[in-house]
């Protein structure tokens, strides 16, 4: 049996920007609970937001912060298994010495959306490293029951089996698409979620695949992930691109991955009559829009998407056959004494960085 310490270093959020590297104990798992020991988590958008202190709690005007104080953050994990009962192993289909992804939300399994078989949707909406359940940034982590762990290999580096989190996503954008072979499908913005998206679009082999960004190093990454056409916005204009490229009407899909305001409004007016459009991505800020476009102008399907239903075996599975350049798209790994480096680098927009993580071992 691994012999576990009895304590571990952990990254506790305080107060919004007020997060520190502390000691902890090591959690003890009950009779229902796994313990793994964390090999990366990835930091998105969303826990940046929460570090900044966002006014909201997934739509609860009441809430004052995302994360609650002394909660540990970090929602894209993958660990292996060291602890485990029969039971709790049995309930996973896992055994101890795997190596896990676990779904980022805990549903309650209990509220009308979780019967109803929309878990992702949970009315309670308890998910890993915000308010109920502590993360991934720490060395050491409880699996609780009603979580839902997959097992990804152990061929493949701890960053890029953490990666299974933003691409399930993504290929949860996807499918709200519902692309057909004769599409032409836009993507906004080629970070973790926009690459991830391109695969999957890739996947759905629409009639042209093209991806927006201001920064031609992950345009080039974009096609590598499968897009057949790339545009950078501040040097053509895409508007007159997208219409010779359709005989003058328009996209026939946008999927929406920047979480930039100027993005929402790009997609309505690049999109034809009847379009798709998709909205995957965590803003700062409020965003308007002519409504008139949607409605009167273009009668338009315009569709949200959150989390990762039922996507995470497609993840996994294209992450465990190499189709994506993860070295290419997990570029910066920090270990916990280093966490605020690994959040300046999400904040930095301009910067280097395509995905990032935090990895105990380094």
């Amino acid at each position: 049996m691994t012999e576990i310490p009895t304590t571990m270093q952990a990254v506790v959020m305080h107060a919004p920007e007020d997060y520190r590297l502390e000691e902890r104990p090591v959690p003890t798992p009950a009779a229902d609970e796994l313990l793994i020991r964390v090999e990366a988590t990835g930091v998105c958008a969303s826990d940046l937001k929460a570090y900044a202190g966002a006014a909201k709690f997934w739509g609860d005007e009441n809430r004052d912060r995302w994360v609650e104080p002394g909660i540990i953050p970090g929602h894209e994990i993958t660990g292996e298994i060291v602890r485990g009962s029969e039971e709790a192993l049995a309930k996973h289909g896992v055994a101890v010495g795997d190596r896990i992804v676990v779904e980022q939300i805990v549903p309650c399994e209990e509220c009308m959306y979780c019967r109803r078989g929309w878990y992702w949707m949970c009315d309670p909406h308890d998910m890993f490293g915000f308010k109920q359940y502590n993360g991934g940034m720490a060395e050491y982590m409880i699996v609780p029951p009603l979580a839902r762990a997959h097992k990804i290999s152990k061929d493949i580096a701890p960053q890029h089996a953490a990666y299974a989190e933003p691409l399930s996503c993504s290929l949860h954008a996807v499918e709200r698409a519902e692309i057909l072979f004769e599409d032409v499908v836009v993507i906004a913005g080629a970070g973790p979620i926009g690459l991830g998206a391109t695969i999957g679009a890739a996947h759905k082999t629409p009639k042209l695949l093209v991806v927006l960004d201001f920064d031609d190093a992950k345009l080039e990454l974009a096609k590598k992930c499968g897009a057949d056409l790339t545009l950078n916005p501040s040097k053509v204009d895409i508007y007159q691109e997208i219409r010779d490229l359709t005989g003058g009407y328009g996209a026939d899909v946008y999927i929406e991955c920047t979480g930039h305001p100027s993005a929402v409004p790009q997609g309505l007016n690049l999109l034809r009559k009847l379009g798709r459009f998709v909205e995957y991505s965590v803003f700062k800020e409020n965003v308007s829009v002519d409504w008139s476009i949607i409605s009167d102008d273009k009668e338009l399907d315009v569709r949200g998407a959150h989390l990762g239903p039922h996507t995470w075996p497609g993840a996994i599975k294209i992450i465990e056959k190499g189709d994506l350049p993860l070295d290419d798209i997990c570029t910066h790994q920090f270990g916990l004494a280093d966490f605020q480096k690994a959040l300046d680098s999400v904040a930095d927009s301009a910067g280097a960085s395509v995905k990032v993580s935090i990895v105990p071992g380094l």
